[in-house]
């Protein structure tokens, strides 16, 4: 499908142009998958849902060239180490509990990819297994960074489905992951009459189909043909509180000297997502506050796919395409 095509479609729109030629942040492809609950095998309302996912694929942006955590790090590197394993290359099983730890920890160190050139994936989740709706704006949505990966196949896996054993209940089946929708992106900053830089996550879909004749998961997890979020980050360093409790601290990001320090002695809360590297760390955890569900109409910005899409992309291949294709649950 493609990155898409972005206009400015109001010359006095205040949403700032950093190089030439683009005042986008970021470009790239957007994914939405929901997750059955264990034991589930289909899904006829949001009380049977048990994660809401988005996977962001940048394939261009201000900068062709991001950092990201290192490979080593996370479940990236869980599953590095688990490849080898099973391949031979690490017989002593003794290391095993340190692959667990490192699972369960967040995204550290620095790899640079070329987003233009290699893929890079954001598996991202939901924590109230919805979307902000465009009726309640300023009420902030919580979610956070799950994986981060440079090959798609790991992103396949974890939308797959798995059976394990419990002591307790025995055996279970986590069922795989359902495709809700596929579109485009755009991160982007957003500075109107002078006021404090904010930015924003818009997307619109190309699947389902606008002639759709249903919709019925997209409504019910808010996932509307377009719309515009702000985005914030979490700070990783901030201690615990009742009100906002997140990730435990072991399981959040640990950023880079030079984007922590984007937070400041003051130790701010929360920052607009600039630059998008922040999301490029396991354990990042964001905010998306509905904005509106007409993004030309807020920022004058026309936001259209590069060509009608044939087929959905080879990353929904693994999942079940009825919501996507058909606009049902199943």
């Amino acid at each position: 499908m493609g990155e898409g095509e972005e206009s400015k479609k109001n010359p006095e729109a205040p949403v700032e142009i950093q190089v030439v030629g683009g005042w986008v942040q970021e470009r790239g492809e957007i994914f939405f998958f929901y997750r059955p609950k264990v034991g589930k095998e289909e899904v006829h309302g949001a009380e049977e849902v048990q994660r809401l996912y988005i996977v962001l694929r940048p394939e261009s942006g201000e900068r062709s060239v991001e950092e990201k955590q290192d490979p080593a790090s996370g479940k990236e590197g869980a599953k590095k180490k688990k490849k080898k394993k099973d391949d031979g290359h690490h017989p002593d099983t003794s290391k095993s509990s340190s692959d667990s730890v490192a699972s369960k920890e967040g995204g550290h160190g620095i790899q640079k990819v070329n987003i233009e050139d290699e893929a890079l994936l954001r598996f991202m989740v939901m924590g109230r297994k919805r979307l902000p709706p465009p009726t309640q704006k300023g009420r902030p949505f919580w979610g956070y960074v799950e994986m981060v990966t440079t090959k798609i196949e790991d992103v396949k896996s974890a939308l797959q489905g798995e059976d394990y054993d419990t002591s307790t209940r025995g055996h279970r089946h986590n069922p795989p992951a359902r495709a809700a929708g596929e579109g485009v992106y755009r991160i982007l900053r957003h500075n109107p009459g002078g006021r404090k830089m904010h930015t924003h996550l818009i997307y619109k879909l190309e699947f389902p189909p606008e002639d759709g004749e249903k919709n019925d998961p997209q409504e019910t997890l808010n996932i509307g043909r377009e719309a515009s979020f702000l985005i914030q980050i979490k700070n990783p360093e901030l201690p615990e509180n009742s009100q906002f409790r997140g990730l435990q601290r072991k399981r959040r990001a640990s950023f880079p000297a030079h984007l922590q320090g984007e937070f400041g002695r003051r130790l701010r809360r929360f920052l607009p997502l600039d630059p998008p590297d922040f999301l490029n760390y396991e354990g990042c955890e964001f905010l998306l506050i509905a904005a509106s569900d007409d993004v030309e109409g807020e920022l004058g910005v026309e936001l259209t796919a590069a060509a009608a899409a044939a087929a959905c992309s080879d990353l929904v291949e693994t999942a079940s395409t009825a919501p996507l294709l058909k606009g049902t649950w199943a």
